[in-house]
């Protein structure tokens, strides 16, 4: 039986808005460990991470929060780390999207160990490739991906080992809708593969996931991260950046559906989930539904 630990991050230290500190909370309101269990998994829920209080200063040098920012990924790296190390399935429980620097980054270590391919899926609205050099607010939660690629602050970056945890192909951007000018000119010199909300538009979800995860074998380590506003608002409106026109719930269920026929699942993020937006906890319920499929359930014995 594979074991699942909850590892919850309660802070909003990367975001533009207050509130994504209640998304672990609301996750475990929305009955996350009970519906794992019913798949059969082993749930051991470790509670919630301890960190610095968001100081909601201005940004100095390009960068808001940065000791924060690093005081919390270090323990979300030891956390993930440990539990990689235990053989559990880290499932962390944001708090911002900044967060998935230190989780990624422990990830990324134990797969250069293990001698794995790393396959990180990042479902998100907004790509995430920003630096202090490029981002019109200073906000962390923008900059994750450059960070792991090697390209953030010298705070924020090495941690995996290497100068970046992920090399460029090892990254799959899905629904993605908002790319600031800057980012857009990142993506194309970094050679990004970004599966946009056009490109979901004109094949499909299921031959973007077939492509995404075309590689995908029993050498991979697979991990996803899942920040809710990739879903269209409509659907999830308790995010602090909602996008309108991101995939549907159905296009959603069938994402996951897919990553899970695949066995590879090995980690998983989940964040930006802000409950002082949401409607009556909606979004932490769509998202334990989604999470259920990402871990097997499906209609039919398949």
């Amino acid at each position: 039986m594979n074991t699942v630990r909850l590892i919850g991050a309660p802070t909003d230290v990367g975001a533009s808005v207050r509130g994504a500190g209640m998304g672990p909370d609301a996750l475990r309101v929305a009955g996350l460990p009970e519906v794992l269990a019913r798949q059969g998994l082993k749930v051991v829920d470790a509670g919630n991470l301890a960190g610095p209080a968001t100081p909601w200063r201005a940004p100095e040098g390009g960068l808001r929060h940065l000791p924060e920012v690093v005081a919390w990924n270090r323990a979300v790296y030891e956390a993930v780390d440990a539990a990689l190390g235990a053989g559990e399935v880290p499932l962390l429980m944001g708090g911002d999207h900044c967060l998935a620097i230190g989780s990624i980054s422990a990830v990324a270590w134990h797969a250069r160990r293990r001698g794995q391919q790393l396959r990180v899926l990042w479902l998100d609205a907004h790509a995430d490739v920003n630096t202090e050099a490029t981002s019109p607010s200073g906000n962390i939660h923008g900059m994750p991906v450059a960070c792991l690629l090697g390209h953030g602050p010298a705070a924020l970056t090495g941690w995996s080992g290497a100068p970046g945890a992920l090399d460029a192909d090892a990254v799959r951007f899905l629904g993605i809708r908002s790319v600031d000018a800057a980012e857009r000119e990142a993506i194309r010199d970094l050679g990004l593969a970004v599966f946009d909300m056009r490109h979901i538009d004109e094949h499909g979800m299921r031959t973007t996931m077939l492509e995404a995860l075309q590689d995908v074998d029993e050498a991979t380590h697979l991990h996803v991260s899942f920040d809710l506003d990739c879903l269209d608002p409509g659907d999830a409106p308790g995010v602090g950046t909602g996008v309108r026109g991101g995939p549907t719930y159905r296009e959603m269920q069938l994402c996951m559906e897919m990553i899970a026929d695949t066995g590879r699942l090995a980690s998983l993020d989940v964040v930006e989930i802000n409950p002082a937006l949401d409607v009556r906890n909606r979004t932490a319920e769509v998202a334990v539904e989604l999470i259920e499929s990402l871990f097997g359930k499906s209609t039919l014995a398949r």
